[in-house]
């Protein structure tokens, strides 16, 4: 066995392709970086679970529906093209850092993950764009707010939460205090996006709603239809702000797809979350684990 964090290349990898590029995590996790033949580009794969799509021709082709939701918000933020600062839990194949560089040159962007063994993985495999200003720190996605540039705190356009141990969002990234620290990075107009997912009855992503509601007042909710309805298991793409969210945005997020999609806002997001207590950390749990057959195993 190799040892944590080395680079490896064990058994076959997923869709058929043998000899992908992989790493084993701190965990002991496989993460492959395999062809997508269906879409073109790669996929990353960490354990059975597809984490990020990445097409080096087309930084902008944002496979995974829920990235595209995200993508469809970040294009309304300040002016089209304007430079961002941002901030990324979580690295994936840096999907969405790639895309912010593609469609608003100049951004400066801040990622933080875990695992240095997939950081290393992905730029091995899957190059940055030559002049990106992408900077990657490794460390725990929480503990790493605190050690962000003070100069980022009040002046992040956007801070993306997208972290997964496996297939499940850690507990102590699902709280009250989680996001009062994400969200002091956040200049006034600027706007969290959390992906969330969850399955039938959506217990977990109702709380998730409520609590970020007890941090930042405004919230809206986009997800495909019947994901939204708790029918089957997805992801929900929660967008918030201090600032209000202009309804402008609804119309361009819907038609900018996929489809069929929904944006829940107002009463209806009032009813999603209803009563519901915001998570605090004493009382936190890992997003739910999704039913392998979601993958296709």
């Amino acid at each position: 066995m190799s040892a944590a964090g080395s680079v490896v290349r064990v058994g076959r990898a997923r869709g058929g392709v043998e000899d992908a590029p992989q790493a084993r995590l701190s965990d002991g996790t496989i993460a492959r970086i395999i062809p997508s033949p269906v879409t073109g580009g790669h996929e990353l794969v960490v354990g059975e679970t597809p984490q990020s799509h990445v097409d080096l021709d087309d930084p902008t082709h944002l496979h995974f529906e829920y990235v595209a939701r995200m993508g469809a918000v970040i294009d309304q933020l300040r002016r089209p093209g304007q430079p961002l600062t941002a901030v990324h839990l979580g690295a994936g194949a840096l999907t969405i850092p790639r895309y912010i560089a593609q469609t608003r040159p100049g951004s400066r962007q801040q990622v933080i993950e875990i695992e240095p063994a997939l950081v290393d993985l992905v730029r091995a495999n899957l190059p940055l764009p030559r002049g990106a200003a992408i900077r990657v720190r490794i460390g725990d996605a929480r503990a790493g707010l605190g050690r962000l540039p003070a100069a980022l705190t009040g002046n992040v356009d956007l801070l993306v939460s997208d972290v997964f141990a496996g297939a499940q969002t850690p507990a102590h990234l699902t709280t009250v205090e989680f996001y009062t620290a994400a969200s002091a990075l956040l200049a006034p107009e600027g706007v969290l996006l959390v992906n969330v997912a969850d399955g039938a009855g959506l217990a977990f992503a109702r709380r998730q709603v409520a609590t970020v509601r007890a941090v930042l007042p405004h919230v809206i909710v986009l997800a495909e239809v019947q994901t939204l309805k708790g029918r089957r298991f997805g992801n929900l793409v929660v967008a918030a702000s201090a600032a209000e969210l202009p309804t402008q945005w609804l119309p361009r997020l819907m038609a900018a797809g996929p489809h069929p999609a929904k944006v829940a806002q107002g009463r209806e997001l009032d009813d999603f979350a209803g009563s519901l207590t915001p998570v605090m950390d004493a009382a936190a749990i890992p997003s739910p684990m999704p039913a392998p057959s979601l993958f296709g195993h």
